[in-house]
């Protein structure tokens, strides 16, 4: 398939690089595939749209101030960004800028905070060291010194007069749901955004169950299709976690919703990996395992009915994920995603991760 199909054009000015006034301000698209009719709402509206018994299932994953400043011994500048754990809480597969200098045997760190070795080079990432004052952990350290890792098309279409984000980036850049114990991501699960406190009091108040997953959101996620074709594209892996309650409610509900891409992809990976077990129930113990789904036209799904996400990049492998669900089992989703966008640009949205929301039904 070629990754030409889901290009599109977005203007500059369509781009969101500040959240709305208020998380439930967003604008909400809602596409009805039966009947393919289009509406205008606003998200606050959701609880009235969803069918009766929705299950919603969301990624309760908390962004990780990811991004350490750090130095070289000879003063040269190192920008380390942290993605994931390797094999113990001292040791982290990163990023690293200049990563040809930063990886070599003086290492790199900052102040008294820590310091730092890289120990293996996979591709263009690194598994780090880290030497750490008594007491601390990477996890304190980077919520100390460390910086929230936006997108870099949101510092991009930010004016550059000098203003200061930072501290509407530590409340929006973060779901109000985020699990304080779960610092593992290094992006947000975007489409979780929107809620807010009257938004989840009003679900309760209808009887919508939610239930949490925790899946480690990578920066894979936002990495473009380089590829002529779809198939030859490397899909990113990103560790996801499930609780017993959360599986027996994936397993016992109808109709659910998945609550951005993110949970969507730990869903259908959940639900591929068990679907021969003769008691997926019989383990009590949370689920654990790494994603490396890579779905596209003409997919189908096991693990959610429902849809609700953002306006993704073009040639992004989301683009590919919302394209196979909106006609399982066909292609003819790439298509009409694209038209949906254009609606969407002509009516004003507002794309990528502080942008607008889609509900598909």
């Amino acid at each position: 398939m070629d990754s030409a199909l889901f290009d599109y054009e977005l203007p500059e000015s369509c781009i969101a690089y500040t959240p709305a006034a208020r998380r439930d301000e967003s604008r909400l698209l809602v596409v009805d595939r039966k009947t393919r009719a289009v509406t205008h709402r606003i998200f606050r509206d959701l609880p009235d749209l969803l069918p009766l018994g929705t299950t919603l299932f969301r990624n309760n994953a908390k962004v990780l101030r990811a991004r350490l400043p750090g130095m070289r011994p000879t003063g040269g500048k190192v920008e380390c960004l942290l993605l994931r754990p390797a094999e113990s809480p001292e040791v982290w597969w990163c990023l690293l800028k200049p990563g040809k200098k930063a990886a070599d045997a003086a290492g790199f760190g900052w102040l008294d905070a820590y310091r730092a070795k890289v120990v293996e080079q996979r591709d263009s990432e690194y598994r780090v060291h880290f030497d750490l004052p008594e007491g601390k952990s990477i996890l304190s350290v980077a919520d100390e010194i460390g910086a929230l890792p936006l997108p870099p098309y949101i510092e991009k279409a930010r004016p550059a007069d000098g203003t200061d984000f930072s501290m509407l980036d530590r409340e929006r850049y973060q779901t109000i749901y985020a699990d304080p114990r779960q610092p593992v991501a290094a992006a947000a699960p975007t489409a979780g955004l929107h809620f807010s406190t009257e938004v989840l009091s009003a679900l309760a108040a209808r009887s919508f169950e939610t239930h949490d997953l925790t899946l480690h959101v990578g920066l894979g996620t936002f990495q473009p299709i380089k590829s002529e074709k779809i198939e030859d594209h490397p899909i990113h892996r990103e560790w996801y976690e499930i609780p017993f309650e959360t599986r027996r409610a994936l397993l016992t509900s109808s109709p659910r919703l998945a609550v951005g891409t993110t949970s969507l992809r730990a869903m259908e990976d959940y639900a591929r990996k068990t679907k021969d077990e003769p008691a997926p129930l019989a383990n009590p113990s949370p689920f654990a395992s790494e994603a490396n789904l890579f779905i596209y036209p003409p997919s189908r799904f096991l693990g959610a009915e429902l849809l609700l996400t953002n306006f993704h990049l073009p040639r992004s492998t989301l683009m590919c994920l919302v394209s196979a669900f909106l006609t399982p089992g066909d292609d003819t989703g790439i298509g009409w995603l694209k038209e949906l966008y254009n609606e969407a640009i002509a009516q004003g949205y507002r794309f990528y991760s502080y942008g607008d929301a889609m509900l598909i039904l």
